[in-house]
């Protein structure tokens, strides 16, 4: 089941190369989607509903519990950025397409897109029901960048930190 994602913010996002946890590789691609409750109000409707349709289809009828779904709460997990906020997780072990907002393919030296713009993206819902569990899960097929956005977690500093440099040396510099 397909989902089309609008102007979503981006986080997480390991598009380029497979993401990383405590370290391992995780063999997969994966991305976060965050949606405002009031702008994607319908779409978050229509996930929900897509999520009890495959239950109904694939689970008996049993919806899995909320913490083995790929739509959140973002109230519930602890980011300032999800906050007031819902996310959908995708992943997939084949690289997703990646394009740029006229269409044409990103490289990972393109620097985007990048966690906290704004992007379009296409999903497949799948149910998982194996010797793992009983899930819902969303599958990542492409993302489009959007637009700019605020970075997340930057932890960088801009070029004009390095005012505080003179020409001469000084061994007091402290911010």
């Amino acid at each position: 089941m397909k989902i089309k994602i609008q102007n979503a913010r981006l986080s997480f996002p390991s598009l380029f190369n497979t993401a990383t946890f405590g370290g391992e590789d995780t063999g997969k691609y994966e991305a976060t989607f965050i949606l405002d409750k009031t702008e994607h109000a319908n779409l978050i409707k229509q996930i929900n509903k897509a999520m009890g349709d495959l239950a109904k289809e694939k689970l008996k009828g049993k919806l899995p519990p909320a913490d083995k779904l790929c739509l959140k709460d973002g109230d519930d997990l602890d980011r300032e950025e999800f906050q007031g906020k819902m996310t959908i997780k995708a992943g997939t072990k084949k690289r997703p397409l990646v394009i740029d907002s006229d269409k044409t393919p990103l490289a990972e030296a393109d620097n985007k897109p990048y966690a906290g713009c704004y992007v379009n993206g296409i999903l497949s819902l799948w149910v998982q029901d194996n010797q793992y569990g009983k899930r819902i899960n969303a599958q990542l097929d492409g993302v489009q960048f959007r637009a700019d956005g605020e970075p997340f977690g930057d932890g960088g500093i801009s070029v004009d930190a390095f005012d505080a440099f003179g020409e001469d040396f000084d061994d007091e510099l402290v911010f």
